[in-house]
């Protein structure tokens, strides 16, 4: 059974920054890309970054909007995936979901960002 665990979301003022971390079970996480996906109150679930199954930096890929502020990274030995997020603005407000690119219907409950002065 696919299990996707996220943690590390909380309150953070502008301008700060938060690690975010997925455990992932029930399938071969190293043969996967990963993805970071995200759902702000009232819009639709949109995919932030993503890394393929190899772990250097040339196999990842991200939104625009979070473009030189975030850098996702795994760990094969730990089935792990991360998303280091810095200089967070108000509009990173939202749940963080990891989940396989492309996604799988099942999801974890995700990790709530809340970014606020």
């Amino acid at each position: 059974q696919v299990q996707l665990v996220e943690s590390g979301g909380g309150l953070v003022q502008p301008g700060g920054s938060l690690r975010l971390s997925c455990a992932a079970s029930g399938f071969i996480f190293s043969v996967h890309v990963m993805g970071w996906f995200r759902q702000a109150p009232g819009k639709e679930r949109e995919l932030v970054a993503q890394i393929r199954s190899g772990s250097t930096a040339m196999y990842v890929m991200y939104a625009d909007s979070v473009k030189g502020r975030f850098t996702i990274s795994r760990d094969n030995a730990k089935n792990t995936v991360y998303l280091q997020m810095n200089s967070l603005k108000p509009e990173d407000t939202a749940v963080y979901y990891c989940n396989t690119v492309p996604y799988r219907n099942q999801w974890g409950k995700g990790t709530l960002v809340n970014v606020s002065s």
